[in-house]
């Protein structure tokens, strides 16, 4: 889409005293990443770039062959399982988060179509069971046959 389509200008270069908007809203194919699950996905981004970086210090310690290269190599052992524990969070938080609200389904979708199924049958044996178990109230002025 071209700058001047945008505006609402559709002839071709010319300059129309037209309102230009500040921001155009697009749509966009994906949506948005849930709260906690960008807050855990941020957190393991940094998680895991820190433990990169501690990784190459230790790395260029064990070259200058210095004193600090065995704990940095030992933090870069428990950093990188602190990573992966991470990574791991936001996993298992984008799961749960997609069970407790729910994932968006096709109406095609065959599991959808048996749980409506499901429903109804059981919304139907309900009803008979209330149906039959009932004792019917009298209407007030009529005298019962017994």
């Amino acid at each position: 889409m071209d700058t001047n389509e945008r505006r609402g200008d559709t002839r071709a270069g010319g300059y129309a005293h037209i309102q230009r908007q500040l921001w155009v809203e697009e749509p966009t194919a994906k949506r948005r990443m849930a709260d906690p699950v960008r807050t855990a996905a941020v957190r393991a981004g940094l998680i895991v770039s820190l433990t990169l970086i501690q990784a190459m210090v230790a790395f260029l310690c064990t070259l200058a062959e210095s004193w600090l290269a065995f704990p940095m190599v030992i933090g870069s052992v428990a950093g990188t399982v602190v990573a992966t524990w991470a990574v791991l969070d936001v996993w298992v938080t984008r799961q749960v988060w997609n069970q407790r609200n729910g994932v968006v389904s096709e109406p095609s979708s065959s599991a959808r179509r048996l749980r409506r199924e499901r429903r109804r049958a059981r919304r139907a044996a309900r009803a008979s069971e209330r149906g039959s178990g009932r004792i019917r109230r009298q209407e007030p002025g009529r005298l019962s046959e017994a």
